[in-house]
């Protein structure tokens, strides 16, 4: 059972489930499409720095020099940032849209009428603002929640600018108090008190990460007592058919961002940092190093991609 403190009475149930039988009973053909119970995968352990003395680590299919990998991450965003939504929808044929309300909607984020005080989220790699706009929206609309508080953090500054110009063309978030946009290196999170977050969210974004288990860790550090961890990333495939049209497909990912963005390298290091993520049971393992429990994930689109989550108790 979950601890008391735990802000999220709605996301209970969820993190109740066992990990492997996540399910999807009564529900649509569309959601069972969307949402396929994961299986174990029999993907051997990807090592994601679990070694803090070594000093290189992989970007895309490349090694380098762990403080190279930052500058060339921030590259390929700066030149993507303008065109974000339009990459989404090139990787995922659009389905991005569907998980990401999925992801929301099984959240159920808000400030409940029994709560005397306002949640405070917290969105990692979140600088485009789909993502936090979308819980601010949710928690609005179902809760009438207009008092909790939303860190927008990016490391990249061109993807938060993104994020601040969607704001103002919407007319939405934008000169919010409630809304802070921070540019900051999710691995750190300097700028964040320990235990001062409810919800820690990140979506599409840890796997860019140079180290990732040090991003976990900072995760359960920012986060209350109680607080969730909640993450939206590209998964391993559970379906053989499926796998191979998917590889197919990630071969003439480049091509087309060299088309439609005049961008090859940008889109190449993406496809090879999806096939470079921990399968879900791996990632599920280090999250539970990082000090999580209660820790779970729901594998999309037959692990296409996968919602992993956790508890600080």
């Amino acid at each position: 059972m979950l601890p008391r403190c735990n802000p999220f009475l709605g996301i209970r149930p969820l993190l109740l489930k066992s990990s492997y039988t996540i399910s999807v009973s009564g529900a649509t053909s569309a959601q069972r499409w969307f949402s396929q119970s994961p299986l174990i995968s029999s993907t051997p352990p990807i090592d994601q720095n679990n070694d803090e003395t070594a000093t290189t680590t992989h970007f895309g299919s490349k090694i380098v020099p762990k403080l190279e990998k930052e500058k060339m991450v921030g590259h390929v965003f700066s030149s993507v940032a303008s065109k974000y939504d339009l990459m989404n929808d090139v990787m995922s044929l659009g389905i991005h849209r569907l998980w990401k309300n999925h992801f929301i909607n099984k959240l159920d984020p808000g400030k409940r009428l029994t709560s005397k005080q306002p949640l405070n989220f917290i969105d990692v790699a979140g600088g485009s603002g789909d993502i936090a706009f979308g819980i601010l929206d949710y928690a609005k609309e179902k809760y009438h929640d207009q008092v909790s508080t939303m860190d927008i953090v990016d490391i990249n500054p061109d993807m938060l600018k993104e994020g601040e110009k969607r704001a103002l063309d919407q007319g939405r978030y934008y000169n919010d108090p409630r809304v802070r946009f921070m540019v900051q290196d999710g691995e750190k999170l300097d700028a964040i008190e320990s235990n001062s977050k409810d919800i820690y969210t990140i979506s599409f974004g840890i796997r860019n990460f140079t180290d990732i288990q040090a991003g976990l860790n900072t995760a359960y550090r920012v986060l209350k007592p109680g607080g969730l961890f909640y993450c939206l990333e590209f998964s391993k495939i559970e379906n053989d058919l499926m796998d191979l049209a998917y590889q197919q497909w990630a071969k003439i990912l480049p091509v087309m961002g060299s088309v439609i963005a005049n961008d090859f390298d940008s889109y190449q290091y993406l496809v090879e940092s999806i096939e470079r993520f921990p399968n879900q049971e791996n990632f599920k393992t280090m999250i539970e190093k990082a000090g999580f429990q209660s820790v779970g994930y729901e594998s999309l689109t037959f692990g296409i991609c996968a919602i992993h989550w956790g508890v600080k108790i």
